[in-house]
């Protein structure tokens, strides 16, 4: 099992607060493995085993959980009177009316309130309203790099691990299949699990088909500016007249399940936020190849999607840059302020002329941010006029 310390540590410093703790994420991100983990942690730290209630709604065991009311009571008959109780439930979405049982063990004194959910229609509705303020978020994403890495002998090719990583996925039950067959199969089910259950079940889409071709379409177009217009003219090209009304919907159902992520551009010297321009940038790359097969893609893309979801894990907000008519991959907000980051995968041409372009719009700021170029390439570290070259995954493996 690999351990996931900076969320497990998020859990551990939310402790006995007055908060519900909400952990989001794709499907398999190893979120249950994240309960278990703090629950062995708990045990470790003078907590009874009867202390702790855990259920995962999604297990045959408990189908008959259907709404609130079902849920509280299977609790309630459980909770010990004179000792704090960790209640963790899993996958609480599928029971209908669930915030409705939360609320009412969050304002126990002795009920500490952990739970799971695989969409963002989770935090969208009338939990968000009834619990205002009372809860905690932690957004959990699929293995990192160097979460990836430390599955395998300290002297494995950091090349090849990386070639596997965009290859196989970042899921962390890929690592315990190890035939490409298998892992294929395991994919197939997770991406079906993702569009029939969190997508085409919940909004009712009437058209697989259609939604199937926009998953595939963003896939081949991470790291590109698309729009709304840009997407359904392009389906309506290929003979699948679809709305832009239509195309949004599907684009909010893909963001809120957690598959794709939406983000804006930022005018930099404006110092305001665009209303036209996102870019989308998918959870896993194991998906993407299993969507588009053995299509050649865009390594230089790739590796963008990769720094930008370690990016978000390092607790970033990030946007897409733009400064002038120059285009910044990153913005990078976080306590300490603003950092720039472009991407490429290599700038190593003969001429120079990939640098100077990669360089051109970090130049173009002012400010006195940090400003780094990640690339592929190897070498020592390399500073342009401040600018730091870094190879990307010695910064993925910080």
């Amino acid at each position: 099992m690999i351990p996931r310390n900076e969320y497990l540590e998020n859990l551990i410093s939310f402790r006995d607060k007055q908060l519900i703790k909400v952990v989001t994420g794709i499907r398999r991100c190893g979120k249950s493995t994240l309960f278990e983990l703090y629950q062995d942690y708990l045990l470790k730290n003078d907590v009874k085993p009867e202390q702790i209630i855990a259920f995962n709604l999604e297990d045959g065991d408990w189908a008959e959980i259907e709404n609130s009311k079902d849920l509280y009571e299977l609790v309630k008959a459980r909770l010990l009177p004179d000792r704090m109780n960790y209640v963790f439930l899993d996958e609480v979405q599928r029971v209908t009316d669930f915030q409705k049982a939360v609320d009412s063990l969050f304002i126990k004194k002795n009920c500490d309130v952990y739970i799971t959910g695989s969409n963002a229609y989770l935090l969208s509705g009338e939990l968000a309203t009834l619990l205002s303020g009372r809860y905690v978020e932690i957004k959990m994403l699929p293995l990192s790099f160097k979460e990836y890495v430390s599955a395998f002998p300290p002297d494995s090719n950091i090349d090849r691990l990386y070639q596997d990583y965009i290859h196989n996925g970042s899921f962390p039950y890929t690592l315990e299949l190890k035939r490409q067959k298998d892992i294929r199969q395991y994919l197939d089910g997770l991406y079906d699990s993702i569009v029939l259950k969190d997508i085409v079940a919940r909004r009712r889409f009437p058209d697989l088909a259609m939604l199937q071709s926009v998953v595939r379409f963003l896939f081949d177009n991470i790291g590109n500016l698309c729009s709304t217009k840009k997407i359904a003219d392009t389906m309506t090209a290929a003979g699948r007249k679809i709305t832009v009304h239509t195309v949004e919907s599907y684009l909010t159902a893909l963001t809120d399940s957690f598959i794709f992520y939406r983000v804006g551009r930022y005018d930099v010297k404006g110092k305001q936020y665009l209303k036209t321009g996102d870019k989308y940038y998918a959870a896993d790359m194991g998906l993407r190849y299993n969507a588009l097969g053995t299509k050649k893609a865009d390594a230089g893309h790739i590796l963008e999607n990769i720094v930008y979801l370690e990016l978000l894990r390092r607790g970033y907000e990030v946007h897409i840059g733009k400064v002038g008519a120059a285009e910044i991959d990153f913005i990078a907000i976080g306590p300490e302020g603003e950092e720039y980051y472009q991407v490429a995968y290599t700038v190593m041409d003969a001429d120079g002329k990939t640098l100077q372009r990669e360089l051109a719009p970090l130049d173009a700021i002012s400010d006195h941010n940090p400003k780094f170029l990640l690339t592929m390439d190897h070498g020592p570290l390399v500073s342009h006029n401040g600018i730091k070259q870094l190879n990307a995954l010695d910064w993925l493996l910080k």
